[in-house]
């Protein structure tokens, strides 16, 4: 999870603040998109809108895409580590990578990889069916301590941000995580189907996909996993409500293990100089995504702390020994 000081230690890196790669590619790449996960979802959103923006800037002559779907990234994962020394070619993935890793006890780790640059975060949200009596965090928060196993929250695949956002505020608020009463759903279709169904108490996904219901006044937004509020968007952060819970689904780009560093600079310097195009401005505030970019060395030590607090919130859901 993204800490209030690496939030701001990475928005004082754009757009001036970290060093540009000294390397930069002859002339526009063919570049090679890899994908561990199904079309349409989160990550191969990402890597559509990373094609978008280095075709619109002309920085890349042309980019093949290839998803390689399962296990939360980690069928895919070991795919990419063989392509070790491959040039030309980007992974795309975030923080479920991590947790799917650690729950699923795989050999293989990002950790392995070439790490090129975090790129976006999505803010969750906190919300209750349209109906609920519950119409702000503190009556969330009342009826949760008075209650946790009634609390049903439906959310996506066990062990996925939105469980460890629900192990977050429970911990914030010294509820046992032995009492919660999480719902998983395979995706974001049954899940929303519970919550607006009244089949369970609350629900917690990306603003992104849960916004249109709230919009429709099928859902009541309660609060949102960041450290501000979301511009034009009047739904109060935890942290404001008094709870120290803050997650950003972040995502960025990796390179295969094994490439020269010539190379790596190349790569990084492509990616950092299609951040601050305006471009990939527009299209991070029409995707309501907010810029956490990172540079190869700052990423790097982001993902061993990071990692580290992954494991320690599974730790404490029981999804790892």
């Amino acid at each position: 999870m993204i800490s209030r000081r690496a939030l701001l230690a990475s928005s004082l890196l754009l757009p001036g603040g970290a060093a540009l790669a000294a390397s930069r590619f002859s002339s526009p790449p063919d570049l090679r998109l890899f994908i561990p996960a199904a079309p349409g979802g989160g990550w191969d959103g990402t890597g559509r809108a990373v094609e978008k923006v280095l075709r619109e800037t002309r920085a890349a002559a042309s980019i093949q895409f290839e998803n390689v779907p399962g296990a939360g990234g980690t069928v895919g994962l070991p795919r990419f580590v063989g392509m070790r020394g491959r040039r030309n070619l980007l992974m795309v993935s975030g923080l479920t990578m991590i947790s799917s890793a650690t729950t699923n006890r795989s050999p293989i780790a990002v950790s392995q990889l070439t790490p090129i640059a975090r790129l976006i975060g999505e803010v969750h949200v906190l919300v209750v069916p349209a109906e609920s009596p519950i119409c702000s965090l503190s009556d969330f928060v009342a009826a949760f301590r008075a209650d946790p196993k009634g609390m049903s929250v439906a959310g996506g695949s066990a062990g996925g941000t939105d469980h460890m956002l629900l192990g977050i505020l429970a911990g914030a608020l010294g509820i046992p995580t032995g009492q919660l009463s999480y719902v998983a759903f395979s995706g974001g279709g049954p899940a929303v189907t519970a919550i607006i169904g009244g089949q369970v108490k609350a629900g917690i996904s990306n603003w992104s996909e849960f916004e249109p219901h709230v919009a429709s006044g099928r859902m009541r937004a309660i609060a949102l996993s960041g450290t501000e509020r979301l511009p034009e968007v009047e739904v109060p952060t935890m942290r404001e409500g008094g709870l120290d819970a803050v997650l950003y689904n972040w995502r960025g780009v990796w390179a295969p293990p094994g490439i020269p560093e010539s190379h790596r600079e190349e790569l990084a310097t492509l990616v950092e100089e299609m951040t601050r195009s305006e471009a990939w401005k527009r299209e991070c505030g029409n995707r309501g995504w907010q810029q956490l970019y990172l540079p190869p060395a700052e990423f790097t030590a982001f993902l061993s702390t990071e990692t580290a607090s992954i494991e320690g919130v599974l730790r404490q859901l029981g999804l790892v020994g």
